[in-house]
């Protein structure tokens, strides 16, 4: 084999490293404008942004609103009130994560087949019912259905917008765009806490407790979102109607210069969803949301219940404000980071490495002010990896079809974990629920473990594709480096299209 041959990823790689103003890709010399010149890129991006994040931002709120009111709603006698045990209480909360977890790889094709207009407010309006539902409960048998219903029907909101978001903006962008939505993640957590202690005040209004309009307000609110969702949310933007057809030619032509060569579009084919089930990368990533969202659900949950050591209900409740606010900004400070940079492996190397401090310390704490700042520490961890977890798995995952299945596989799984962490916070185990925060501990250094072996593979992976151990057969291309066992194409177009991530010439981000 000679050295001096080229291979095809030596040949094909470089041109897909641009800058971040090149529009250097064989779709854009088939396809190009006149008018492509006059287009401000930075001007278009903040278009982008104003129509996507914001409202998404604001529906994921009320998603994690609705999600964890229940937790505040336990602070003001729902267990007796609908007689049950601190047991029934703990299994209700599981019942929410079977169907949230197994229906989201389901739900990602969907959204790509039925288009984000239509899916996401059907989804928002279906959990909504379900959410006003919740302030009618009576007894057991109740809880448990509203939580197994609301399970199903908030499956498709989540990993649809991480999904929708990757279709829409390049590797080095996604960070950013994720953590300023999933923000509203920290702020409902500290909305929730003033919310509820505003509310309950009308206890005994129409005859219902307080906890009970908790549920009817939010949820109600939430129904009118789902109805103005299906005129503000966009579809991806091959179609979007709110760029010109010469801004979505531009869109789509700076994503596949990102290596995103589906986002002309893609047909459905059962071969996406085997490629997602036969790439290590998923089994890995969803590892790695295991570690993540398993602690994710035992801190929203029960941050009141943790914090509450020796303080009344209310002021446990607004305690928990600074600490999600702190969590906000921190979400917000780290996904630009993890964008400026293009680093993520370190950066959740980091954020894990401190989530294992926070709980070490509230393990060892017999004090509720050191319990109070092993808190802040937990939520400098948890809130801020999310977003950065979900766009470097988002980023090595080439084809749309694949990467909505990869995602939902790997966040539903992680979902799944919740069900776990939704039982470990026992009130025999009170006040310092030394049991609880050793499980969370379990599941972070998962986690950490996960992300080191992700990021020594695709580095390795990296490797072996500059060697040219990856490389296909061309037909007309004279490529000593290139293996049949790799595949064999008419063109390097239809190498890339065909094997997505597992092309020659893609290159992992670490």
């Amino acid at each position: 084999m000679s050295s001096s041959t080229p291979s095809l990823s030596d040949c094909e790689a470089k041109p897909q490293h641009t800058s971040h103003h090149s529009k250097a890709s064989s779709f854009t010399q088939e396809t190009e404008s006149p008018k492509k010149a006059v287009i401000d890129e930075r001007a278009l991006i903040r278009k982008i942004d104003i129509r996507l994040v914001p409202w998404l931002a604001l529906l994921y709120l009320f998603n994690f609103l609705d999600r964890g009111s229940v937790g505040n709603a336990k602070l003001y006698n729902l267990e007796a009130d609908i007689g049950i045990t601190d047991r029934q209480y703990l299994l209700a909360l599981t019942a929410f994560f079977f169907p949230y977890a197994l229906l989201e790889p389901a739900t990602n094709v969907i959204l790509r087949r039925l288009k984000p207009s239509k899916w996401i407010p059907i989804t928002m309006l279906l959990w909504g019912i379900v959410m006003t539902c919740h302030g009618v409960i009576r007894n057991f048998g109740g809880l448990i259905t509203v939580r197994v219903l609301l399970g199903a029907t908030e499956a498709g909101l989540y990993p649809g917008i991480i999904f929708y978001l990757s279709s829409w903006y390049k590797r080095s962008e996604l960070a950013t765009r994720v953590a300023v939505f999933f923000s509203s993640a920290t702020l409902a957590g500290a909305f929730s806490g003033v919310l509820a202690t505003r509310i309950v005040k009308m206890d005994g209004v129409g005859g219902k407790a307080g906890w009970e309009w908790i549920f009817i307000l939010e949820g109600l609110a939430t129904v009118v979102l789902g109805f103005l969702s299906f005129w503000v949310i966009q579809d991806f933007p091959d179609t979007a109607k709110f760029l010109t057809p010469e801004e979505r030619n531009f869109v789509i032509q700076r994503l596949q210069d990102d290596q995103k060569f589906s986002a002309a579009g893609e047909s459905f084919s059962i071969k996406y969803v085997q490629q997602s089930l036969r790439d290590w990368k998923t089994w890995l990533a969803m590892g790695i949301h295991m570690g993540l969202d398993g602690p994710l659900y035992a801190f929203s949950l029960f941050t009141p219940t943790i914090i509450n050591q020796g303080f009344r209900a209310t002021e446990a409740n607004l305690l928990s404000v600074p600490v999600y606010a702190w969590g906000c900004i921190l979400t917000c400070i780290i996904g630009v980071l993890g964008d400026r940079i293009g680093t993520r492996s370190y950066i959740n190397f980091a954020l894990f490495s401190t989530g294992i401090i926070a709980y070490i310390i509230l393990i060892v704490s017999k004090s509720a002010a050191l319990s109070y700042f092993a808190v802040y520490l937990a939520v400098s961890a948890i809130y801020p990896i999310i977003p950065n977890s979900v766009a470097w798995v988002a980023s090595n995952v080439e084809g749309s079809y694949k990467r909505s299945v990869t995602l939902g596989m790997a966040i539903g799984f992680g979902n799944l974990n919740g069900a776990v962490t939704a039982n470990i916070y026992r009130a025999k185990d009170r006040p310092w629920y030394r049991l609880g925060h050793g499980l969370v501990l379990m599941y972070i250094i998962m986690g950490l473990l996960c992300s080191i072996a992700y990021a020594i593979l695709l580095r390795r992976e990296n490797a072996g594709r500059e060697r040219g151990e990856r490389d296909e057969v061309i037909e007309g291309l004279e490529n000593k480096r290139g293996n049949a066992i790799n595949g064999t194409y008419e063109s390097v177009e239809a190498a890339r299209i065909a094997k997505g991530d597992d092309w020659s010439g893609f290159r992992y981000t670490l």
